[in-house]
């Protein structure tokens, strides 16, 4: 959600202080560079609206498991049934997402973390935003290809996505694939805040990018735990029924009690 933090990628600011640039952890936005300034301007606006908003929206409607299948099914139901959905997916979230990531991965393999050189603590935080973003974004992938394109279509059968997500975290190695990719996603989100927010001008000084960060911080705790959260909803229930007329009981809420 960030430019790198290089010291020869910063050294073409003039007001550019070495120390001071890498124990923040963060590089000032340049003017001037034509096409490479408004694509890093879109790449850091684009992990704010809409991917994070939507980050946030799908972690919120997944605590919904807690209230059983039936109530998930509806908020899947709700959800596909959005005015112009098609045109809100693609332009509102997979295309945002695909530029956001390949961007990010050109600006990765252009950029140097000097982990092991220049042990401080902005490059340990550049290096985990790029790491957790390279994961965050192959496990959308996973997680898009499997519950959308694999078995039955959730968009004439929202009863079967309670069921398709519970195959998943029933295992125990996607178990840990999918805390992996949601603490992946959540860090990469409430750290790339605090970048864009000291990027665009918006904490000014140091002691404002102190306090944002603590807010920064507990907003990736929450996100997490609201992943967390989700997790317990979908495994306190028995195994549901993934075919058409298993999806069709649980819409109208025929659906086994919570384990114990």
């Amino acid at each position: 959600m960030s430019s790198p933090v290089t010291p020869a990628a910063a050294k073409s600011s003039p007001s550019f202080d070495p120390a001071a640039s890498l124990l923040r952890g963060v590089a000032p936005i340049r003017a001037g560079e034509g096409n490479s300034f408004l694509l890093r301007r879109l790449h850091s606006l684009s992990g704010i609206v809409p991917i994070g908003a939507f980050l946030i929206e799908h972690l919120v409607s997944n605590v919904t498991a807690m209230k059983g299948p039936t109530a998930y099914s509806g908020t899947v139901e709700f959800l596909n049934g959005l005015p112009f959905v098609f045109s809100l997916e693609l332009f509102g979230i997979w295309i945002p997402i695909a530029f956001h990531a390949l961007y990010g991965f050109y600006i990765w393999y252009r950029g140097d973390s000097n982990v092991t050189s220049y042990p401080w603590q902005g490059n340990w935080m550049y290096t985990a935003q790029r790491w957790t973003g390279g994961i965050a974004f192959f496990y959308i992938i996973w997680h898009t290809y499997t519950l959308r394109f694999i078995g039955v279509g959730l968009a004439h059968s929202p009863g079967a996505s309670f069921g398709k997500v519970q195959v998943q975290l029933f295992d125990p190695l996607l178990l840990a694939f999918y805390f992996v990719g949601i603490i992946s996603a959540s860090w990469h989100f409430a750290y790339g805040l605090w970048l864009f927010a000291a990027k665009w001008g918006i904490t000014v000084g140091e002691r404002a990018r102190q306090k944002f960060l603590v807010v920064c911080m507990g907003l990736f705790l929450l996100l997490s735990a609201l992943g967390v959260i989700s997790v317990r909803g979908f495994r306190k229930y028995p195994l549901q029924r993934t075919d058409p007329q298993g999806a069709y009981q649980i819409q109208k809420g025929e659906v086994p009690p919570p384990q114990e």
